[in-house]
């Protein structure tokens, strides 16, 4: 077992891990920060989606131990400081950007991302960005709407693919 210590959503945490032990498994079995949902832990899905020191990181593609003294926020710590909803978190449930909601954390995570990046996305941007997150119930129209909407951009009728 290793020690290994970071911040996660503002506070300094650490747990002992085996070597094998990925980002994700800690934040979840050892934090029990269980929005970071684990689909495929194949990094196919993008439901385990995290900030790395900044960078969006599939949690499930990264052993804890890398982690060591980083920066790390989940869904969780999405949230403003009084509670409410994040413009992005607001956004997706204005515009309905979420059914079952296995893969809204993710989606969140690297809309948050995209975001940082790219302030004010294309329809098209948003679309490439989001290839690696993948959702089975909303054909992604809405998940679009909601980041052009956290963007401050108006929303453009989509009409169904």
């Amino acid at each position: 077992m290793t020690k290994v210590s970071m911040t996660v959503n503002g506070k300094a945490v650490s747990g002992n891990v085996e070597g094998r032990t990925l980002l994700s498994g800690f934040l979840r079995d050892q934090l029990h920060l269980t929005g970071t949902h684990v689909g495929c832990d194949t990094s196919q899905c993008g439901a385990c989606v995290v900030h790395v020191n900044g960078e969006a990181v599939k949690a499930c593609t990264m052993l804890a131990g890398e982690a060591e003294g980083a920066e790390v926020k989940t869904i969780e710590g999405m949230a403003n400081a009084d509670g409410s909803l994040s413009v992005i978190q607001q956004a997706f449930q204005d515009h309905h950007g979420l059914q079952c909601g296995f893969c809204t954390p993710g989606m969140v995570m690297s809309a948050a991302a995209l975001l940082k990046e790219n302030p004010k996305p294309s329809e098209q941007e948003v679309r490439e960005y989001l290839e690696g997150n993948l959702c089975r119930c909303t054909g992604y129209h809405n998940i679009v709407k909601a980041i052009l909407a956290a963007s401050g951009q108006d929303v453009p009728a989509m009409a169904a693919e």
